[in-house]
């Protein structure tokens, strides 16, 4: 052991620390998302349809190559670009990029500022190819939309950032649609901060619509959104595509007014009861002024706990199934919001420190990106009793692992830390990966 910047605690002399342990990483669990990566042929398809606007003839580290390094350091939990300086040496790093050395902080800088239009709509591409193959080993029953928007703080003086009167606070406003049962990101594209929740949806929306239709005809569609999306362009597109909607709509005087006989019956419901609970579910026929043709509207009336008030939700929908069937389908979209937190803050989305918006716009698809393939991940090859945990966990159970590296002629071995409590869960996560069987190549 060096004596040279050896410390003893005070706490307990018996004890010493330095940094001479060896070639070792935190990070081993990164293999296994490595082996995913090569699995589904990710890293191919990044070399063979994502290019940079690069003049350069020669590059020593590739965009494909940048790209990689950028997705396995935010699933690693490392989201500046000052990290590349700090993980260069790293052994596990290396290991999965197969290089000898990481790209740094002011090579990833440029790699991001070269990226323009045409990477944004290389990565809408990207994600798309790579949906059909996580469909090809597992088929969904039903395709659910859920849209929404969120605010992304901005601090700088980032071309775009303004003040949101919902959110009360500066920053980008994207919409966003994930998969309301698998938690997939289908998509998220960057907007102003001054923009209303439903601007662009239409055109936002058209191109997932399409894509269901043409690849996947024989699984049923269905949308919710909040009273945000309440348009009727977004209706018609909807009827139009045969897309079964659940959209929320504002409470007003006349849809109360057409709700009154639920009243009238939670009135007879609770006449000898007001303290409890008490709800009832219908249904009416209704046409805003702005809309070209009325429309089926689902209706809840309910009278809360201890409570003498009644509580309106009223649902537009041109699905058939029951008032009750279709207002708790609706509620069901609260899972969203679980799906927005965990991109935040296990992804980081809000690292729009950019001056220049497309490049924030593009940086915000390279993190959707890493979010997807861990979600992807997560459902395909996490053992059983991890699949529904969110990614600090799996951080902290399976991809922060300690490891040394041992080199010989022909190969590299890692010797993971012999006191990992999730072995069993690391091993039959890679049995899981092996197993895969991708339909579409």
């Amino acid at each position: 052991m060096s004596i040279v910047n050896t410390l003893s605690l005070e706490s307990n002399r018996k004890i010493k620390i330095n940094f001479d342990g060896g070639d070792l990483s935190s990070d081993a669990g990164l293999l296994l998302i490595k082996e995913f990566v090569s699995k589904l042929g990710i890293d191919k398809l990044f070399g063979q349809s994502f290019k940079t606007n690069d003049s350069a003839l020669f590059r020593y580290h590739t965009d494909k190559e940048n790209l990689l390094q950028m997705i396995y350091m935010i699933i690693a939990g490392y989201f500046e670009d000052d990290s590349s300086d700090e993980l260069t040496n790293d052994p596990v790093f290396k290991a999965v990029l197969n290089k000898d050395t990481l790209a740094s902080q002011p090579t990833i800088s440029r790699f991001h500022n070269r990226m323009d239009e045409d990477s944004l709509n290389q990565f809408l591409s990207i994600n798309q190819i790579l949906r059909k193959k996580v469909y090809s080993i597992q088929m969904p029953e039903a395709i659910i939309l859920d849209l929404d928007s969120t605010l992304l703080n901005a601090y700088g003086k980032q071309e775009g950032r303004a003040f949101n009167f919902r959110y009360q606070s500066n920053g980008y406003h994207p919409i966003v649609c994930y998969g309301g049962i698998t938690g997939d990101l289908i998509k998220i594209q960057l907007r102003d901060g001054t923009q209303y929740s439903s601007t662009g949806v239409v055109d936002f929306l058209q191109p997932i619509l399409d894509e269901y239709i043409e690849d996947l005809p024989e699984v049923k569609l269905l949308l919710r959104g909040d009273s945000g999306f309440a348009t009727p362009g977004l209706y018609k597109q909807c009827e139009e595509n045969a897309t079964g909607y659940v959209i929320r709509l504002k409470e007003n005087a006349v849809l109360r007014d057409k709700a009154s006989y639920l009243v009238d019956e939670l009135d007879e419901i609770t006449k000898n009861n007001k303290v409890d609970y008490a709800v009832v579910y219908g249904e009416l026929i209704y046409q805003a002024g702005h809309w070209t043709y009325e429309r089926r509207v689902v209706c809840k009336v309910e009278k809360p706990e201890n409570q003498m008030t009644y509580m309106y939700t009223f649902v537009v929908t041109n699905m058939e199934s029951s008032p009750e069937y279709l207002i708790k389908f609706y509620c069901k979209r609260g899972l969203m919001e679980n799906f927005i937190k965990e991109s935040k803050t296990g992804f980081d989305f809000a690292s729009v420190s950019s001056h220049t918006r497309i490049v924030n716009a593009n940086r915000l698809q390279i993190h959707a990106l890493a979010y997807n393939i861990f979600n992807w991940f997560r459902r395909l090859a996490l053992s059983a009793n991890m699949r529904k945990q969110r990614i600090d966990t799996v951080h902290l159970k399976l991809l922060k692992i300690a490891a040394k590296v041992i080199r010989s002629a022909r190969y590299i071995t890692f010797k993971l830390c012999s006191s990992c409590p999730y072995k069993d869960e690391f091993y039959e996560t890679l049995s899981n990966i092996g197993k895969l069987c991708i339909q579409l190549e």
